[in-house]
């Protein structure tokens, strides 16, 4: 069941970042490497807060969805077409306007965060079957995403953050 393999890809990844956090002190965390760019701290809330708030919540907005707001639903852009077929974003940044996150007050605060989002997939997984692929909630740069993609969405989002924590972890590095 691919839900199953989202949920230990997610665990493996979470770890991952979670691992890493020990390299970092805080001040490095919140250190930005421009005035336009986010910090180490600030991409680690995006994903929890992402997560949390978007697609866990829309996988919910799916589960509840009627029949009549089914039908009404579009479907994939050719942009979410191909991240589907490809099982991950482009291996390129991607600007989107979405708010500014907050910087993160400890590493405890990441680490629990992270870990809601692993616990609440593993709390959504086994509904997933239950949800009508018809049912979907518009992502504005996506399209119409039913409960299974908006659940691949949160792996596939966290590995594509893999590239920009390099990014970052280098500029930290490279300013010691």
């Amino acid at each position: 069941m691919i839900t199953a393999e989202t949920v230990q890809r997610m665990e493996e990844i979470t770890n991952r970042y979670i691992q890493e956090l020990d390299d970092f002190s805080m001040e490095q965390l919140i250190r930005k490497p421009s005035e336009n760019e986010w910090s180490l701290g600030q991409m680690y809330v995006h994903l929890i807060n992402t997560a949390l708030n978007m697609q866990l919540r829309n996988i919910e907005l799916c589960r509840h969805q009627s029949a009549h707001e089914a039908a009404e639903a579009e479907g994939k852009t050719e942009a979410g077409e191909a991240i589907f077929r490809n099982g991950s974003f482009p291996p390129v940044r991607i600007q989107v306007q979405t708010a500014i996150p907050d910087q993160p007050l400890t590493k405890q605060q990441i680490v629990e965060g992270l870990n809601t989002v692993v616990r609440r997939m593993k709390e959504v997984e086994p509904l997933l079957e239950e949800i009508s692929p018809q049912h979907t909630v518009q992502h504005s740069r996506l399209g119409g995403l039913n409960a299974k993609e908006w659940f691949e969405l949160v792996e596939m989002h966290y590995r594509h953050h893999l590239h920009q924590k390099e990014r970052l972890k280098a500029y930290l590095e490279s300013n010691e």
